[in-house]
C-alpha cells in the first residue's frame, strides 16, 4: 500500500509537467491548426539560456526568469519568422517545417553546449517527505504542482475572462470574421505561439531536473509522453489536456513501478492507440451535432 501511495504521488507529479506541456500542444492546435513538433526542441534552448544565465549569476530564479521570457521571445520568433511563411493548403506542410525546425535547433545546441548531459538545478530539495513513514511528495514536487496550477488558473482567466482571451478564441475559431470586427488576427496568433511557448518552457525548466540532465534530446520522450495526453485528452479541449496529463503521468508511474521503466514507452504507444481507435478526437473532444 505504501508503494501504490508513493507511486500515485509521483505519477500525479510528473502527470503536472505532462499536463503543462499538453496545454502548450493545445494552445497552438486551437489557434493555428498545427501540432507544433518543435515544442520540446524549443522548450529545452529555453532550459540552455536558464543554464547560461543561471551560471553567470549564480541564481537559479534568474534563470528561471530568463528561461519564461526566452521561450515566449522564441515562440513569437518562429511563428513570425518561419510559420507564417508556410503554405498550409497541405496539413503536411508545417509538420514537415517544425520537424526541420527540431533537427536545426538541437544541432544548434550541440555545436554551442556540447552533447554531455549538463546538471539542472532545482530551487527545492527532491528528497521525499515522509508522513506517517510513508514517503509522499518532495518540496520540489510542491513546487511543480503550484507553478503547473498558477499556469492552468492563469491561462483559464485569460481565456475567459480578459478581451484578449476572447480576441484570441475568436481569431482562432473565427479568422475571418475576428479581421471584419477590428481583430488583429496575425497579431493574436503570434500571442498565442508566445504563450505556447512560454508554458512550454516552463514545462521544460520542471521536467528537466527529473530527468538524466540537460541535453539538446532532453525532452524527446516528454514531447511523446505529452502529445499522447494532449490526445487523450483531445487536442482542443484546454481541461482535457490538463486530465490527459495526470492520466498518462500516472500510467508512466504505474507501469515504471511495477513493470520496468523499459515498458512505459510500450505503455504510452498502447494508451495512444487505444484513444484512436475508440475515440479519435479524444475524450474531451466536443461532440459534433450531425447534419441530415
Amino acid at each position: 500500500m505504501e508503494r501504490f501511495v508513493f507511486l500515485t504521488l509521483d505519477g500525479l507529479s510528473r502527470g503536472a509537467v505532462l499536463a503543462a506541456f499538453a496545454l502548450a500542444l493545445v494552445l497552438i492546435w486551437r489557434a493555428a491548426r498545427i501540432v507544433n513538433f518543435a515544442q520540446g526542441a524549443m522548450a529545452v534552448a529555453a532550459a540552455y539560456v536558464a543554464y547560461s544565465v543561471s551560471a553567470a549569476t549564480g541564481s537559479y530564479w534568474l534563470g528561471f526568469l530568463a528561461a519564461l521570457v526566452a521561450g515566449l521571445l522564441l515562440g513569437a520568433a518562429v511563428d513570425l519568422a518561419v510559420m507564417r511563411f508556410v503554405d498550409h493548403a497541405s496539413p503536411l506542410n508545417p509538420v514537415i517545417v517544425a520537424l526541420g525546425l527540431v533537427l536545426l535547433i538541437q544541432a544548434l545546441l550541440g555545436m554551442v553546449y556540447g552533447s554531455e548531459f549538463l546538471p539542472a538545478a532545482t530551487p527545492f530539495s527532491r528528497n521525499a517527505l515522509t508522513v506517517g513513514g510513508v514517503a509522499v511528495l518532495s518540496p520540489y514536487d510542491l513546487f511543480v504542482f503550484v507553478a503547473v496550477a498558477v499556469v492552468v488558473v492563469g491561462l483559464a482567466w485569460t481565456f475567459t475572462r480578459t478581451a484578449v482571451g476572447l480576441r484570441m478564441r475568436a481569431a482562432a475559431f473565427a479568422p475571418e470574421v475576428s479581421r471584419l470586427l477590428g481583430v488583429n488576427v496575425g497579431g493574436m496568433l503570434t500571442l498565442g505561439w508566445a504563450l505556447a511557448s512560454g508554458v512550454g518552457a516552463l514545462a521544460g525548466m520542471l521536467v528537466i531536473p527529473t530527468e538524466l540532465g540537460l541535453h539538446p534530446h532532453a525532452m524527446d520522450l516528454v514531447f511523446v509522453s505529452a502529445f499522447t495526453a494532449a490526445v487523450v485528452g483531445g487536442l482542443d479541449s484546454p481541461p482535457g489536456a490538463v486530465v490527459g496529463g495526470l492520466a498518462v503521468g500516472l500510467l508512466l508511474s504505474y507501469v515504471s513501478g511495477y513493470a520496468g521503466s523499459d515498458l512505459t514507452p510500450l505503455a504510452v504507444l498502447v494508451l495512444l492507440l487505444a484513444v484512436l481507435l475508440v475515440r479519435p478526437g479524444g475524450l474531451f473532444a466536443p461532440v459534433a451535432a450531425r447534419r441530415v
